[in-house]
């Protein structure tokens, strides 16, 4: 059973930084393209992040510049590095893997609040 556990979430003032990881029990982890989505509540869940196999990157334009998605294959982990958050970062983050089947963790909640 492929299981993503997200984790690193919580609750920090506006400015600050946090780092979220997600844990793949992936066979073929290297092989997959993973990325990190967010969602609120009455809203879509929106792509924050994306990191291909290849370790080609791409981010959503409201988070260019402050936030870095990276990978390591050996720990079978993605990270989403998210610095100078503010009020609109805050949402349920979560983790997608994608090769051929899609598979998403249980969310881990962001709050950017003072």
């Amino acid at each position: 059973q492929v299981q993503l556990v997200e984790s690193g979430g919580g609750l920090v003032q506006p400015g600050g930084s946090l780092r979220l990881s997600c844990a793949a029990s992936l066979t073929l982890f290297s092989f997959h393209d993973m990325a990190w989505y967010r969602q609120v509540p009455g809203k879509q869940r929106e792509l924050v992040a994306g990191i291909t196999s290849a370790s080609s990157t791409n981010y959503a334009d409201s988070v260019k510049g402050r936030f870095t998605i990276s990978r390591d294959n050996t720990k079978k982990t993605v990270y989403l590095q998210m610095n100078s958050l503010n009020v609109d970062d805050t949402a349920v983050y979560y983790c997608n893997a994608h090769l051929g089947a899609t598979y998403w963790g249980q969310g881990t909640q962001v709050t950017v609040s003072s």
